[in-house]
């Protein structure tokens, strides 16, 4: 039942940090003026990223942070507070620029692997997605309860194929102060994430504070 409850609290959590609804304007903007078969092709392409993303981040993750000599309740900390940073930006309405810089978005533009990036890698799977699916792999201890974490990436994973491929559709029907809203909620879902996130790093940095 606990490890059910895990694949749920995270497959929420990763719903918000990814937030498929808010990015559904910059997909339209990039793929402006293309036929529907290869704006179907993209949300394809889009999804199978994200999913290898984050489902290698949530594998190997751990093992790239001790081959760097990162401690867990470090990196719980430091991708607490920038989850955070993402969810106050979500409440205000604004894209995070923890996700993209201008100087990446100007380099990007000029690239014709708009699927990969920057639609996949930062604009969805970004250090927010990584980071959480790395702490929550951590949190899930046994190889299997790693392995179950692909369960809730493949969710989010579909619901990101859906939202792109029915963008026009979702636009028309819930328009810019849609958006808008369903975005600050997501937002504040991520902010308690967020909360967690640092709790959790800052007892394991000082246990002597959970006592």
């Amino acid at each position: 039942m606990a490890e059910w409850a895990l694949i749920f609290k995270t497959a929420i959590a990763l719903f918000a940090i990814v937030n498929p609804i808010g990015v559904i304007p910059i997909f339209i903007s990039a793929t402006d003026g293309w036929p529907a078969k290869d704006r179907a092709h993209t949300a394809n392409t889009v999804a199978i990223t994200v999913f290898i993303v984050l489902t290698v981040s949530a594998l190997l993750g751990e093992s790239i942070l001790e081959f760097f000599s990162i401690s867990i309740p470090s990196f719980q900390v430091g991708g607490g507070i920038l989850v955070m940073l993402i969810a106050i930006s979500m409440m205000h309405g604004k894209q995070s620029t923890t996700r993209q810089t201008p100087e990446e978005a100007q380099e990007t533009a000029e690239r014709n692997v708009i699927a990969v990036v920057p639609l996949s890698i930062p604009l969805l799977a970004g250090p927010g997605a990584i980071s959480s699916m790395i702490i929550t792999a951590q949190q899930s201890g046994s190889f299997w309860g790693h392995i179950s974490l692909a369960l809730p990436i493949a969710v989010v994973c579909l619901a990101i194929w859906l939202a792109l491929r029915l963008s026009m559709h979702i636009a028309q029907r819930l328009g810019t102060i849609g958006i808008n809203v369903v975005t600050r909620l997501m937002g504040l879902i991520l902010a308690a994430m967020a909360v967690e996130f640092i709790a959790h790093g800052i007892s394991g940095l000082f246990p002597s504070l959970a006592s």
